[in-house]
């Protein structure tokens, strides 16, 4: 048991030859937040200390066989690399890659990613942004001036002479006409004109199609000391444990069961259920002290080895026992 817990811990540790966990879950996460889909190549290597290797591949290149009869020697899954034709794609069985969807739907085998929901939205803060950002630079005219009875010669002699000699240099101009000037103004010249409002409200609806709150995308306005630690929770529960719990889960059945074949092995993260530290080594130092959990259950749950017939504090007994 523990030479096979190595042989996963080194698998997992170094996937392949190029990256690490973390690096490997990085591909994956981003492709399943952009698309919808994450994918991950598995090749079985029959070597006792690291029983597969692992390669994160682009999730657009696969394509789903919709007629699958869910036999482990049929191919579900076929792969077409960039450049290749579809009838040249490589044909992958269900125990060769872990595919990974985002929020499943029954009408199609793909997932709906995160920001396709927030497509539109994101589209719109991108113009309203840029829109914002030419006003504030005074690159969109924001006034005109009407001259009264003038003729086309005059009106063009009019431009030529202010933007040959007045504008940008910041000099008065001096005007000589019968009537004054009347100056058009197309905008306020406010906060208003920059639509901040609205770009408050898209980000708000970005923030919403990723399941976070406002408050880590910048919106500070409505956050005090009361509710900042629970908006940071939420996030945590809204957006990362959810997609957590679905990778370890497809780790555990794809990688561990389907091509390893260790089905006796759960793969699961590290304080996911409790973020607090604090409130959970109490919870666990008081279930240790009742007798409740044991110290090798404790160090378990910590993703700690256990202790071979040793005794710390008061749970002597519980652990000698053990």
């Amino acid at each position: 048991m523990n030479r096979k817990l190595r042989a996963l811990r080194r698998m997992l540790e170094e996937p392949n030859a190029q990256d690490s966990f973390r690096t490997l879950l990085e591909q994956v996460i981003e492709d399943a937040l952009t698309g919808g889909y994450g994918a991950i190549e598995m090749e079985p290597t029959g070597d006792a200390d690291r029983p597969a290797m692992l390669w994160a591949v682009d999730g657009a290149s696969i394509r789903i066989q919709p007629r699958w009869d869910g036999q482990a020697d049929t191919p579900r899954y076929a792969q077409v690399l960039p450049g290749q034709l579809e009838s040249n794609a490589i044909d992958l069985r269900d125990d060769q890659l872990i595919y990974v969807r985002m929020n499943p739907r029954s009408f199609t085998p793909f997932g709906l990613g995160p920001l396709e929901v927030a497509f539109e939205t994101v589209n719109q803060f991108l113009c309203a942004h840029r829109f914002a950002g030419k006003l504030a630079a005074n690159s969109v005219a924001q006034y005109a001036l009407w001259l009264n009875e003038a003729t086309p010669a005059q009106h063009d002699r009019l431009i030529r002479w202010w933007q040959d000699e007045i504008e940008g240099t910041g000099r008065v101009p001096l005007l000589s006409t019968e009537q004054k000037p009347e100056v058009l103004r197309f905008a306020q010249g406010t906060d208003a004109d920059l639509r901040l409002a609205w770009q408050e409200f898209l980000i708000r609806m970005v923030a919403n199609a990723f399941g976070l709150p406002p408050l880590l995308l910048g919106l500070e306005g409505d956050v005090n000391r009361s509710t900042a630690a629970e908006m940071a929770d939420e996030a945590f529960r809204g957006a990362i444990s959810p997609l957590a719990v679905l990778l370890a889960g497809h780790l555990t059945r794809d990688l561990f069961g389907k091509c390893v074949g260790w089905r006796e092995f759960e793969f699961v993260f590290n304080d996911l259920n409790a973020r607090d530290e604090e409130t959970e080594l109490a919870v666990q130092v008081q279930l240790l002290q009742a007798g409740v959990l044991t110290i090798n259950e404790v160090r378990a749950m910590r993703g700690l080895g256990p202790l071979e017939q040793q005794c710390v504090g008061p749970a002597k007994e519980s652990a000698v026992a053990e």
